[in-house]
C-alpha cells in the first residue's frame, strides 16, 4: 500500500501514553518532528521532566502489583491480540514510520513485521517462565527453582527503527509479568503514539505500558528514578556507556546496544551477481542509518577492481525520494544536522586521501529539493587509520579496503573498536568457518548482507557495540534479563 502525503498537513501535537490513555505534555523543551523527505515539521513534542516520569513510574509500579499476578496464560492471550492488531494495522504503522523517519514504505513495513515477530516470540512466555525441580535431593527434602518478574523496566529507543527496537523489549517484559516505561526518540514519536492505541484495544491494563516523550531530560529522569529495575537501550556508544555506568552502579540491570562499524568481505570465489544486490541493500538500505549497515567493504587483490566497479555502478542507479512514492529506492537522512555531519565525514575522507569513486553529495531528489537527501557515496583505497573507517558515520557512505588474504582481512576487522556485525561472501565453507571463528563480532552473515537475527535469537554485539551481559530480543537472554530466580529448599 502506497499513498502520498500533503505538505500542508497540520502540525500534530504529540502526547504521552499514561494510565492507559493519551495525555497532553506540559514541559520543556519543545522538539520538532519532521518529515525528512520534505524538510517540514509535521508534529511537535514536549519533553517529559522528572515529575511526569516519576508519576509514570509510580503508576507502573502500582500496575505491576496486579499484572505480575495475572496468570501467564492470560498475559499471553493479550499478546496474541496485540500481534493480531499490529498485523491488521501494519500498513498504517508503516506509513507513519516512513513519514517521520524517511525510509521507504517497504523498509517500514518490514520493520513492522519484525516488531510483530517479537510479539509472536514473546507469546512463549508460558514456557519461558517455567522453572525446574528435584524431589528428594536429600531424604525428605525437595528443591525447586522458580522465575519471577522483577518490576518496572525502562526502554530508551533510537530514531532509526521507531517500532522494531521498542518491540525488542516490550512484549518480553510484559509477557513475563513486568511493566515498562518507554521513551521513544524525540525525532520519531508518532509511531509509538499510534501503537499505544493498540495496547488499549489488546486489553493491556493501564500502567502496564507507559510512553513518556522527550529527549535528554527525560532520559536523565529515568536514570535518576530508583524504582526502575532495569534499562533496555539502543543508541550510540557514548550514551550506552553512560546508561550502563549509571544503571549498574546503582545495582540495576542494563542491556545497551551501541554503535557499529560493520565489515563485509567479498572473497574472489563469491558469486558476484548475488553479492552486489546484497551489498547495495546492506550499505544503503535505510539510508545507512542502521546498526547492521555495511560500512567497510573488504576485497582481495584478485577481485578488487571487479567488485568495486560493479558495486559503484549499482549504487549510482538508486533513486532518492519520499518513501511512499513508488519510484523511490532510498529515502533521506533523519535531520539536516545529521546530513551535515555525514557530509563532514565525506569531506574528511577526501582530506585523508581516500579515492572517491561515487560522490553522493551531487545527488538530490528533484521532487523534494528541501529534503535531507544524500546519495550513495563510495571511497576506494581506504585505510584502517582513516576516520571514515574508524568512526560510525550512520549514513550511506561505503569505504573500500583491500586485504592481502583472508587472514589479513580478519586482522583488519578485529582492529576496529566495534564488534556488532561482520559478513563474508564466499563459496568456500572453510573460508566461512575461519571468518566466523576468527572475527570478534556478535552477528555474522555468510552470503547474507544484513545479518539480522530473527526474533527468537538474541541480537549480539562485542566490544564497544554492546554494554551489559544479556542481549536484546529472543532466546534465553530476555528471560534472564526480565526475571529473577528463586531457589526453594523444602522439607515436609
Amino acid at each position: 500500500m502506497k499513498s502520498g502525503m500533503h505538505e500542508k498537513e497540520k502540525v500534530e501535537t504529540v502526547r504521552n501514553y499514561l494510565e492507559g490513555k493519551l495525555q497532553d505534555i506540559e514541559g520543556e523543551p519543545i522538539y520538532d518532528v519532521y518529515n525528512p523527505a520534505f524538510g517540514k515539521v509535521v508534529a511537535r513534542t514536549a519533553g517529559s521532566g522528572p515529575g511526569v516520569v516519576d508519576a509514570a513510574v509510580d503508576n507502573a509500579r502500582e500496575a505491576f502489583r496486579s499484572w505480575s499476578s495475572v496468570p501467564v496464560t492470560d498475559r499471553v492471550k493479550i499478546l496474541f491480540r496485540l500481534e493480531s492488531l499490529m498485523r491488521e494495522n501494519g500498513d498504517e504503522i508503516a506509513r507513519i514510520v516512513t513519514t517521520e523517519h524517511g525510509k521507504t514504505f517497504d523498509e517500514s513495513y518490514g520493520e513492522v513485521m519484525r516488531a510483530v515477530e517479537n510479539v509472536e516470540s514473546a507469546t512463549a512466555a508460558t514456557y519461558h517462565i517455567m522453572g525446574r525441580n528435584n524431589s528428594d535431593i536429600a531424604r525428605g527434602i525437595d528443591e525447586e527453582l522458580i522465575r519471577e518478574p522483577i518490576g518496572v523496566f525502562a526502554v530508551i529507543a533510537p530514531f532509526n527503527f521507531p517500532v522494531m527496537v521498542p518491540f525488542w523489549f516490550i512484549p518480553y517484559a510484559i509477557g513475563l509479568g513486568n511493566t515498562v516505561v518507554v521513551k521513544p526518540s524525540e525525532k520519531v514519536p508518532l509511531t509509538m503514539q499510534y501503537v499505544s492505541s493498540l495496547f488499549e484495544k489488546a486489553g493491556i491494563p493501564p500502567g502496564v505500558v507507559s510512553i513518556v516523550n522527550g529527549g535528554q531530560e527525560t532520559v536523565e529522569a529515568l536514570l535518576s528514578n530508583r524504582h526502575i529495575s532495569g534499562y533496555s537501550f539502543v543508541g550510540s556508544t557514548r550514551t550506552a556507556e553512560i546508561i550502563h555506568r549509571r544503571g549498574t552502579e546503582t545495582h540495576r540491570r542494563v542491556q545497551a546496544g551501541a554503535s557499529a562499524k560493520n565489515y563485509e568481505l567479498v572473497m574472489p570465489d563469491a558469486d558476484l551477481k548475488s553479492v552486489i544486490p546484497s551489498l547495495i541493500s546492506s550499505f544503503f538500505g535505510n539510508a545507512g542509518e542502521r546498526c547492521l549497515a555495511g560500512s567497510v567493504l573488504v576485497t582481495l587483490p584478485e577481485n578488487h577492481e571487479k567488485v568495486v566497479n560493479a558495486f559503484a555502478e549499482a549504487a549510482s542507479k538508486l533513486r532518492l525520494g519520499f518513501g511512499l512514492d513508488a519510484d523511490t529506492d532510498m529515502g533521506p537522512l533523519i535531520r539536516e544536522d545529521h546530513l551535515k555531519r555525514v557530509e563532514s565525514y565525506i569531506d574528511k575522507g577526501v582530506e585523508e586521501g581516500a579515492s572517491m569513486i561515487l560522490d553522493g553529495r551531487k545527488k538530490r531528489s528533484t521532487k523534494h529539493p528541501e529534503g535531507y537527501f544524500l546519495g550513495p557515496t563510495i571511497f576506494d583505497s581506504a585505510t584502517g587509520d582513516m576516520k571514515i573507517v574508524t568512526d560510525e558515520i550512520f549514513g550511506p557512505v561505503a569505504s573500500v579496503m583491500e586485504a592481502e588474504n583472508l587472514d589479513s582481512a580478519i586482522e583488519a576487522i578485529n582492529r576496529s573498536r566495534y564488534g556488532n556485525s561482520a559478513t563474508i561472501f564466499t563459496s568456500s565453507g572453510r573460508s566461512a568457518r575461519e571468518f566466523v571463528h576468527g572475527v570478534e563480532a556478535g552477528n555474522f552473515g555468510v552470503n547474507v548482507g544484513v545479518a539480522a537475527p530473527i526474533s527468537f535469537y538474541p541480537f549480539g554485539g562485542y566490544k564497544d557495540s554492546f554494554f551489559g551481559d544479556l542481549h536484546a530480543q529472543g532466546g534465553d537472554d530476555h528471560v534472564m534479563f526480565f526475571t529473577e530466580r528463586k531457589v526453594v529448599v523444602s522439607r515436609w
